[in-house]
């Protein structure tokens, strides 16, 4: 099964490149986030015809997350538990093939020191109880998306200049590592340990040309998942495109 996952930075804008990418590509599953739109406006008809369904929850301009899958999706869940008051659009999660597959759009946290990072850890507590729970149940489980964290010094461009950013700031990165202590694989630094790889490229300062990248967008397998895991890639060419997103499509395949 080949599952991956986007920040297409607005599904409609880029529209014709998701398609052309999925056409190309034609994962068993795709994960999209910051869709940028409402449940009932995400484009349904263009991915149906090609053959996936399509799960959703969105919300108006910004965040947003997707599930689109060739396969039959059962037991679809639409947002992170323990929060019912949260009303942002960040979780998506449904059976496939056994498995629990979710997309899902950590929060940016900036700037450090408002309610927005205070946010951010609170969502990484919830997502920390949601992954130990299901560990508990020994379900299997693969989890992509943005998680907006950049994990080591390696992972970004310009280690120095983040330091104070809340992607790179010391408790987010201990807030991931222990979701990851809990038994947790990250697929891409698995496969790859000692390679500098970036899934993400701001719009300014010509950062795509002078490859100045971060690598936020990852994937999470539980032991079973990790025990099917054979690759796990970063598709460059879509951000080389016109319109295109600022971030690029990582691809993990598990038995």
């Amino acid at each position: 099964m080949r599952i991956a996952t986007w920040n297409v930075n607005s599904v409609r804008a880029r529209l014709v490149n998701v398609t052309s990418w999925l056409e190309a590509a034609r994962p068993d599953v795709l994960l999209l986030q910051e869709i940028k739109c409402e449940t009932d406006a995400f484009p349904r008809f263009e991915f149906e015809a090609m053959g996936y369904q399509c799960h959703v929850i969105g919300q108006k301009s910004y965040n947003g997350v997707a599930l689109l899958t060739q396969l039959p999706a059962t037991e679809v869940i639409t947002a992170l538990p323990d929060d019912e008051a949260d009303t942002q659009a960040r979780y998506i999660e449904a059976t496939i093939e056994g498995m629990r597959i979710a997309s899902l759009y950590l929060p940016n946290g900036n700037p450090v020191g408002t309610e927005k990072y205070d946010y951010k850890l609170a969502w990484m507590k919830r997502l920390k109880a949601h992954c130990a729970a299901m560990l508990r149940s020994e379900t299997p489980f693969v989890l992509g998306g943005d998680f907006n964290v950049i994990p080591e010094a390696i992972d970004v461009y310009d280690p120095k200049g983040w330091e104070q950013d809340a992607l790179f700031q010391p408790r987010t990165r201990a807030a991931y590592r222990e979701i990851l202590n809990l038994g947790i694989t990250e697929a891409f630094r698995t496969l790859h340990p000692t390679e500098q790889a970036y899934t993400f490229w701001d719009y300014q300062a010509g950062a795509w040309q002078r490859d100045l990248g971060l690598r936020i967008d990852h994937f999470f397998l539980s032991p079973e998942a990790a025990d099917r895991l054979i690759a796990c890639d970063i598709d460059r060419e879509p951000r080389s495109h016109d319109k295109a997103s600022d971030h690029t499509p990582v691809v993990v395949t598990v038995r």
